[in-house]
């Protein structure tokens, strides 16, 4: 093989590596089947939630996979596929690639995924695609929270007007 063909390839092993451990989660999906103008659509729903997604050959996923100790992954690297890498947050490529398969019938089928160090697979996957964003979790802390301080504030009232009354 040629010299400047390994190294670019050697190359592109390490951009992967990089991506996957930059990654906060990756979801590895199968395409076969996705028309030109259907994987357009979901690179655009993957960049609009801040999820990137990447199609590499199979035999330079398995190296980086392998490199970064992501053996049990190598298996699933049959067919066409592609990963979404999630920077942000742990469930972004999960959610996108689950709804994108749910609104076109499985057009891409999802294979597994890494989250929080480990290799998981497609059910848990979906699984994770179910939990809500961090902003509604905080929205929804801030909510819980709030009405804790309502009534919090409503009792200290109450005691602080029994007290005025008793004086």
């Amino acid at each position: 093989m040629n010299q400047s063909v390994l190294e670019h390839k050697k190359q592109i092993v390490s951009e992967i590596s990089e991506k996957i451990k930059n990654a906060k989660s990756v979801v590895l999906v199968e395409y076969k089947g996705l028309t030109v103008e259907k994987a357009n659509e979901l690179r655009n729903k993957c960049r609009e939630a801040g999820v990137e997604y990447k199609v590499y050959k199979n035999t330079l996923m398995r190296f980086a996979f392998e490199e970064l100790g992501y053996k049990d992954i190598t298996a699933q690297l049959e067919g066409p596929n592609a990963i979404a890498l999630s920077y942000d947050d742990e469930v972004s490529a999960a959610r996108v690639t689950n709804d994108f398969a749910k609104a076109t019938n499985e057009i891409i089928q999802i294979k597994a995924g890494i989250s929080d160090g480990r290799v998981i697979n497609a059910d848990e996957v979906k699984a994770l695609a179910s939990v809500p964003s961090r902003d509604i979790l905080l929205a929804q802390l801030a909510g819980v929270l709030q009405g804790n301080l309502r009534n919090l504030a409503y009792m200290l009232d109450q005691i602080a007007k029994k007290d005025e009354d008793a004086a």
